[in-house]
């Protein structure tokens, strides 16, 4: 693909650098025939040294290309300027978390980047982690929470979520890398003999590559524009080892670039024991210091606290870290993400950072923020006013004890809550505890359920139970990806009545089911050994008309979602499922791929059995096989997570008024459909 290699053509030099090595799962999803494999990088000529070039690699050529030599033996510079780069255009902002970990740097990355977009900067965030891992991909949920997916199907953390929700704009492998990563592309460069016999060094080659990565992306931008601001996140704690070539890293650029480049955040920790009823700012002292020690004097201090900080801490910390009062900001906790944007501005701490980084010279744009902040304003009034419903949500997976494992899901929630004007009790229930005879004990006071996605056979059953209890006893029910395939498995074992019906996935050496009704495609098992089997990122989805998808994507013809599984509905079975009333309202533009199914709704017109056996019917079941909710956004909620809902808050009116077809509420009743095609635009 043109210009998609993270390298960019060193001009005049006939190098053409390679593109990072990718999970072969993520190349399988991009590219129109899955048995194709990358060409083999050939190996470059031998470079010439760049010209033009200070002593700190920074190019006095008026379209600099390489400032200092990657093969260079005469200097011990290293730090590579991509072609297009211009020194002063681009800002850097980094914060870095001191103290513990999971303190919410995204949080606070994404909110302080969303002020400066809203001022008519381009914004482009990164999140660098420390670990080896190629991507997140294969992180179990335990340890470092959700896999977000993006549009290209870079499986990333779930940071990357936190800044796709928040500014409101689609992000790419551009934005997210890991130590693997960096180390994968020197080992890479060091084999076709780039560096031409240097010793190969993490200091300057591990901390050139990470420079050279800010710098690409600050030419990328937001893929329309170059970036004005480079927003950079750190994963970890100062004082890990993991990341301490990426701090070094940081000091270096912000050297480089000169002054006014770069604005160093330290976000903090300040304690508060019960024991003694006091906050407490010595970790937080200690954790500045070891930033310190490593080079880096913050700019700015965000102290998060249960509480609001006292001024007594305040003037302690700034004391000790040479930062002034003004630059140090309460982080408390508060109700919803979602409102700290505005109470940052409200501090004044979008004016200090572009104080920082001489920013008011340029101009910005103040009727865009206007306009931007009241409408941020009043989402966030829908989010924290009281509700007018109220409905008891359960989400039925295995992972039920960490919210995290399903964030996505859970702030696609939150934004149907305000645009719903609904108060929804979630109840995370644990699928390994649920079996048919115990579905009406854990189900039976619930108004909607979720079944979300998971890979392995822990919790299976159960999530079957849960679809069965739904469908019998009319629950409004959404099923994400497994909960797509659990309902295939569902309806083939209990309605077509295939015995034994189940998903190839969770075949054992002693047990292989009769009726594969979820298996790989043949396509796919020709390539199973190549690890190439997954379906990852966005793609189209063909939505058919009059149907319940239909309805919530606003009668589309086809809707653009994000994927991340390998098992399909196995084709051989399509037939005889939808003959016995199971609807497959969204597939793949091309091949026989299920993307959506549903059950037909009271008053469709095709309903009716005309003399044959009855056509099952339900107010609200559909299941998709890819994620919606990774593409929920606080001013866009998802359209299945609100037709799930208002079908609940109609089922807890329905208790009282079992005729009730409407609700009486606009923003509810326009995404209840009751066998009738909507007409207008959501």
């Amino acid at each position: 693909m043109p210009g998609d290699s993270i390298g960019q053509s060193i001009q005049g030099r006939g190098i053409q650098q390679d593109r990072i090595p990718r999970n072969p799962d993520v190349l399988a999803s991009r590219t129109a025939n899955p048995t194709s494999s990358s060409p083999t990088p050939t190996s470059p000529p031998i470079p010439t040294p760049a010209s033009g070039s200070s002593a700190f690699g920074l190019s006095s050529h008026p379209n600099p290309i390489l400032a200092v030599s990657e093969s260079s033996v005469d200097s011990e510079f290293y730090s590579p300027l991509p072609d297009g780069y211009q020194r002063g255009n681009h800002k850097y902002v980094v914060i870095l978390g001191t103290v513990m970990s999971a303190l919410g740097k995204g949080i606070f990355s994404s909110s302080l980047a969303k002020l400066f977009k809203e001022k008519g900067l381009t914004v482009a965030p990164i999140k660098m982690e420390g670990y080896l891992n190629i991507d997140s991909g294969t992180l179990n949920p335990y340890r470092h929470g959700e896999v977000f997916v993006l549009d290209d199907g870079t499986e990333c953390d779930m940071d990357l979520g936190t800044y796709e929700r928040l500014l409101d704009q689609n992000l790419s492998r551009r934005n997210f890398t890991t130590s693997g990563q960096i180390f994968g592309e020197i080992i890479s460069r060091e084999r076709r003999g780039v560096y031409l016999g240097r010793d190969v060094q993490w200091i300057p080659h591990v901390t050139g590559e990470v420079k050279r990565k800010l710098r690409e992306l600050a030419v990328y931008g937001d893929g329309n524009k170059p970036a004005d601001v480079v927003f950079v996140e750190v994963g970890g704690t100062v004082g890990d080892y993991e990341n301490g070539f990426y701090i070094e890293a940081l000091r270096e650029l912000a050297f480089e670039e000169g002054p006014g480049s770069c604005c160093f955040v330290a976000l903090t920790y300040i304690v508060e024991p019960k024991a003694l009823g006091e906050q407490k700012s010595k970790a937080a002292q200690l954790g500045i210091k070891r930033l310190m020690e490593a080079g880096i004097q913050p700019h700015v201090i965000a102290c998060r606290a249960s509480n609001p900080c006292s001024p007594k801490v305040m003037e302690k910390i700034a004391m000790f870290s040479n930062v002034p009062p003004r630059r140090i900001f309460s982080m408390h906790d508060r109700p919803s993400v979602y409102t700290i944007p505005e109470e940052m501005r409200q501090e004044g701490l979008d004016r200090e950072i572009l104080s920082v980084l001489s920013l008011h010279e340029r101009r910005l744009d103040v009727s865009k923020e206007d306009k931007a902040r009241e409408q941020w304003l009043g989402f966030v009034r829908k989010l924290t006013a009281s509700k007018k419903h109220s409905v008891t949500l359960g989400i039925a997976g295995k992972y039920s004890d960490l919210r995290d494992a399903y964030a996505s899901i859970d702030k696609a929630v939150e934004h149907c809550s305000a645009h719903l004007n609904c108060q929804i009790d979630a109840r995370w229930i644990d699928s390994t505890a649920i079996d048919d005879q115990s579905a009406e004990a854990q189900l039976g006071d619930l108004d909607a359920v979720i079944v979300p996605g998971g890979f392995g056979t822990r919790g299976v059953d159960g999530k079957i139970a849960c679809v069965r209890y739904c469908r019998e006893k009319q629950v409004p029910y959404l099923g994400i990806c497994l909960g797509f395939q659990v309902a295939v498995i569902e309806y083939a074992r209990n309605v077509v009545g295939l015995a034994g019906a189940s998903s190839t996935e969770f075949d054992t050496t002693g047990f292989h089911t009769p009726h594969p009704v979820i298996s790989e495609l043949p396509e796919q098992k020709k390539i199973e050994g190549l690890g190439g089997t997954m379906r990852l990122g966005a793609q189209d989805v063909v939505i058919s008309p009059g149907s319940l998808a239909a309805f919530l994507s606003s009668n589309r013809p086809h809707v653009r979602e994000r994927f991340r599984h390998r098992y399909e509905v196995d084709p051989e079975f399509i037939t005889r499922l939808e003959a016995a009333g199971l609807v497959f309202s969204g597939r793949h533009p091309t091949r026989p791929i299920m993307q959506i199914l549903e059950l037909r709704q009271p008053g469709d017109a095709d309903a009716s059995s005309d003399g044959a056996a009855p056509v099952t019917t339900h107010p609200f079941f559909i299941g998709a096989q890819f994620h919606p909710e990774l593409t929920s956004r606080p001013l866009h909620p998802q359209p299945m997570f609100m037709g799930l809902l208002a079908a609940a808050i109609q089922r807890r009116a329905r208790q009282s008024d079992p005729g009730l077809a409407r609700i009486g509420d606009p923003d509810v009743d326009r995404w209840i459909r009751n066998g009738s095609a909507r007409k207008q635009t959501v």
